[in-house]
């Protein structure tokens, strides 16, 4: 029953390693080469660790098994969207299929600050009223 397990965890964290592969060679640009490839590897390469955790019952095995996959599952995330966050202030061009850009006029390239509203972040605004539609009453 065990070798079935390990099997199965095995093919797919090889699976998941292969369509990271993929996904670097047929993803359109930087962004999405990065996004796949985060996402796929660290499944892949967590479901190859378990494997060797369970194949290895020695607790020392399986206790660095665990805290690698901790730490990968951890430090994956923050270094992509920094890597990410890096090239699109460094204006690594999008994928001319790209919709909508959120980050559009929120950077201030004097600063270097990333306004999450497109106003002044210095706290000048916060006694104004928050921006909110207002009904047609309101209006009139």
């Amino acid at each position: 029953m065990i070798d079935i397990i390990l099997a199965f965890l095995s093919t797919v964290g090889v699976l998941s390693i292969l369509f990271a592969a993929i996904g670097i060679m047929r993803m359109p640009d930087f962004y999405l080469r990065l996004s796949v490839t985060v996402k796929a590897a660290t499944l892949g390469v967590g479901l190859l660790l378990i494997c060797a955790a369970i194949m290895f019952p020695d607790i020392s095995v399986t206790t660095k098994a665990i805290a690698i996959i901790f730490f990968l599952i951890i430090t994956g995330p923050i270094g992509a969207h920094m890597i990410g966050r890096a090239a699109y202030f460094s204006r690594t061009p999008l994928w001319k299929g790209t919709i909508i850009d959120e980050l559009a006029g929120k950077y201030n390239e004097e600063t270097h600050e990333l306004e999450s509203d497109g106003k002044d972040t210095k706290g000048d605004d916060k006694d104004q009223e928050p921006n909110v539609a207002k009904t047609d009453e309101e209006t009139e």
